[in-house]
């Protein structure tokens, strides 16, 4: 699988913010209508729209309509996406160090 670094920088950008990684993490237990998720935090309604509109771009979060109700979920392949990227890098540090001698 090809990595996609503009993806992972999205993903980054959108969970560089205090707001975007509570309601991320809030996610994480299942899908959330945005009444739900605005009465955790002490922010209005397009305070909030604009911090759901900022996830959903990144592709990190999925929304859909129910009636007048916007609703939210992780969006699972995009999660496996960045969780596979830091497991590389993860496993990277545990490699021995190849130093710039050997390869110059």
């Amino acid at each position: 699988m090809e990595r996609s670094y503009i993806d992972y920088a999205l993903f980054m950008k959108a969970l560089s913010d205090e707001t975007r990684i509570k309601i991320f993490d809030m996610l994480s237990h299942g899908e959330l209508c945005a009444c739900n998720i605005l009465d955790e935090f002490k922010i209005t309604q397009p305070t909030l729209s604009y911090h759901m509109k900022i996830l959903c771009e990144s592709g990190l979060v999925e929304s859909r309509k129910d009636g007048v109700w916007m609703k939210y979920t992780i969006n699972k392949a995009a999660l496996e996406s960045l969780k596979i990227l830091f497991h590389d890098i993860d496993l990277n540090l545990n490699k021995p160090n190849i130093s710039c001698k050997n390869m110059c």
